[in-house]
């Protein structure tokens, strides 16, 4: 310490902290290094991370604009099985009759611009009758006895649908029994 009035020194009994233990420089270059390394492994994992979620949203913002419509064509589904079994269910006489065939022919018309409705938009109708059963697809609904190979499907009950690669509904099916 000084005297402030004359600079002159002044021995208050304190000493300068010279003599204090210093680190090395290279211990503390190798921490550096090491705490260095360490952040660009972290940036890197975080970088990584960024990449992922970016991937992620992409897909399913696909995924959303994709299969956006998929409740409502599980929905409709039912108004195609019905039109398709009102149509099922006329008999040739009535096909005949020409006071309805006018009806039958929009009843027709109907289903061909629905099932074109369901190819433009990516459903498509699962095969069924004759492959064997596919859980992923079918639904066996009950056993048939047939001269079919057994979990062959011999009777379709109900149609199942596919929205691009996404099942809207099984098809229910019987399937052939093995012989006792």
């Amino acid at each position: 310490m000084t005297n402030i009035e004359n600079d002159t020194p002044v021995d208050d009994g304190a000493t300068e902290e010279t003599d204090a233990p210093t680190a090395a420089p290279q211990d503390d270059a190798a921490k550096l290094a090491e705490q260095i390394a360490a952040l660009q492994q972290d940036l890197l994992y975080a970088r990584a991370e960024t990449q992922n979620l970016g991937r992620r949203k992409e897909k399913e913002i696909a995924d959303a604009h994709a299969y956006a419509s998929t409740k409502f064509a599980r929905d409709i589904l039912s108004v195609a099985d019905n039109l398709g079994r009102a149509l099922a269910a006329l008999s040739d006489e009535q096909r005949a009759n020409e006071g309805i065939k006018p009806l039958i022919t929009g009843l027709e018309a109907t289903e061909r611009e629905l099932l074109g409705v369901f190819e433009r938009n990516g459903i498509t109708r699962i095969a069924a009758i004759g492959l064997p059963l596919d859980p992923n697809q079918h639904q066996a609904m009950l056993e048939i006895p047939s001269d079919k190979a057994p979990g062959t499907i011999v009777q379709e009950m109900q149609a199942g649908y596919m929205m691009k690669d996404r099942l809207l509904r099984p098809a229910m099916v019987g399937v052939a029994k093995a012989a006792d």
